[in-house]
């Protein structure tokens, strides 16, 4: 079973740009999608993006589209988002998941495994 560990969360000012990874271990990622999600305080967590390891498929959510963007590295295991214009109510704790056979839209229900979240702050 994939395991995930979410980096590169920090503290930025809107309009600024970062880049989260998400990388795997312990097992083939071949049929896995990865999903990201964010949980801003107070908020229930939503789903925004995910790609598909085996074609490549990514979805991002209409309300990060043109901002946010999803990538993957294959020889590295990991896969990215990246962030762009960065609003202040982008702020939340960021995860990624890890779905086998999984669609992209992801369904939440395949997940199997969880990072442990990276937080995003973006204040001036």
């Amino acid at each position: 079973q994939v395991q995930v560990v979410e980096s590169g969360g920090g503290s930025v000012q809107p309009g600024e740009s970062l880049r989260l990874s998400c990388a795997a271990s312990g097992s083939t990622l071949n049929f896995y999608t990865i999903g990201w999600f964010r949980q801003a305080p107070g908020k229930e967590r939503e789903v925004f993006g995910c790609i598909r390891i085996n074609d490549g498929r990514s979805y991002v959510s209409y309300s990060v589209k043109g901002r946010f963007a999803v990538s993957k590295d294959n020889a590295k295991a990991t896969v990215y988002l990246l962030m762009n214009s960065l609003k202040v109510e982008d702020t939340a704790i960021y995860y990624c998941a890890a779905a086998p056979y999984g669609t992209c839209p992801m369904n939440t229900k395949l997940i199997r495994s969880w990072g442990q979240g990276t937080q995003v702050t973006v204040s001036s």
